[in-house]
């Protein structure tokens, strides 16, 4: 790719990720002179993925630089977020503004990939097809929970619902049928990356996050980059081992898993509600502890010391700036954070603790579907113009429905 095109996908970024920019901030942090940004702004508008506008009137000398916006309303996405109880869908905006959403429940019924695809793929053809005339979809990226092989979105695990070698990427983008391919990410990855460019992490790149569902996912940003591992199965910190000795078992086959001792089966278990399930159940457990109540109170806090133990030997191994807590154990360290401090106080080398930042996540229930967002915007990024050749305009009306999905 030339150079030209690089710059243009540098340009767009930064008004994806940071919002208008004036020609001068833009020339400021690309090091390039104002004449280039112009004709950059130029072709970027000419192809309708920006436009400038007049700034609003200034106090001082000089003439005020014109703002570049990306065209949010104009360019979208297509963004999946498949959770172990539910499936999202969202139509996404060139600078990451969700601009409709669509969400059902997913039944707890084992593998289930042809329920999963034609859920997603009816919410969204639904949404490709009520878009506006004249907006571009570019691109569709989606967040699984389970391990998922880097190129071709193949779940090669997903343990809660026994998914193993699942073609969730194809048989998606088949189902979907609009002609674009579907970026799949482990939605724990996915969720690092949001926090970073978007969340609680932004300006942070040395950053962990921490996703409760069921069980604990982890992504783990050096320098700004996603540690991914040999084959990009990395950061699996749930499988992490912090309970040797008569640790609960988890569904991967060993004991004393992060994931086992500090996931949705450990909380309800310890307050005698196995029967239960759900993110709603877990913040029930958890809003009755943050009220006093006495049992959920010493779950929570039983919970927390695992969680503790585990964010500990992260602090020691990576020195994080922030650790940040999403999905379910968000609400679970607001209540928690007592236990988990002592232990990284305990146990954590001072030379790494004395800095880290414990946060919650600063996008909610959203950070993977961001993070799904941002995926599905990757190859427009990357070379803006040559992206747009791939993609077609969404039409006035909306494709047939997929059979059997929800509407």
């Amino acid at each position: 790719m030339s150079r030209h095109r690089a710059s243009l996908g540098t340009l767009l970024r930064h008004v994806h990720l940071s919002g208008p920019l004036s020609r001068a901030a833009l020339a400021e942090r690309m090091g390039v002179n104002r004449s280039t940004i112009l004709a950059l702004t130029s072709e970027l508008a000419a192809a309708g993925l920006v436009r400038e506008e007049n700034p609003e009137a200034v106090l001082g000398a000089g003439r005020p630089s014109f703002v570049v916006r990306p065209e949010t309303g104009r360019v979208f996405v297509l963004a999946f977020d498949v959770a172990v109880d539910r499936l999202v869908a969202a139509r996404v905006g060139l600078g990451g503004t969700i601009l409709d959403r669509r969400e059902t429940p997913r039944p707890r019924t084992g593998a289930d990939l042809d329920m999963v695809v034609g859920g997603l793929a009816a919410l969204g053809r639904e949404l490709f097809g009520t878009a506006p005339p004249g907006t571009v979809c570019a691109g569709v990226g989606a967040s699984y929970c389970g391990m998922i092989r880097p190129g071709d979105g193949m779940v090669r695990y997903g343990p809660e619902l026994g998914w193993v070698d699942q073609a969730f990427g194809a048989e998606l983008e088949s189902a979907l049928g609009i002609g674009l391919p579907v970026a799949v990410g482990n939605e724990a990855h996915l969720g690092a990356h949001a926090e970073f460019v978007r969340g609680a992490g932004i300006g942070s790149p040395d950053l962990i996050y921490l996703h409760g569902d069921v069980g604990v996912g982890g992504g783990i940003l050096v320098g700004g980059r996603l540690l991914g591992g040999e084959s990009g199965y990395g950061a699996e910190v749930g499988h992490m081992l912090v309970n040797p000795r008569g640790g609960r078992e988890c569904l991967c086959g060993s004991r004393g898993c992060l994931e086992a001792e500090t996931g949705e089966y450990a909380l309800l278990a310890a307050v005698g509600r196995s029967g239960e399930s759900g993110r709603e159940a877990v913040r029930a457990v958890v809003r009755e502890a943050a009220d006093g109540k006495p049992e959920a109170a010493a779950a929570v806090a039983a919970i927390g010391d695992w969680l503790g133990i585990g964010v500990a030997n992260l602090i020691n191994l990576f020195n994080p700036g922030v650790v940040v807590f999403g999905g379910t154990l968000r609400e679970l360290y607001a209540v928690a954070a007592p236990q988990v401090g002592a232990r990284i106080a305990g146990h954590g080398m001072p030379v790494s603790r004395d800095r880290v930042r414990l946060l919650p996540s600063g996008l909610g229930d959203d950070a993977t579907l961001i993070g799904a967002a941002e995926k599905g915007f990757d190859a427009l990024l990357g070379d803006p113009l040559g992206a747009l050749l791939s993609v077609r305009t969404s039409p006035a009306r909306p494709p047939a429905a997929v059979p059997g999905g929800p509407r």
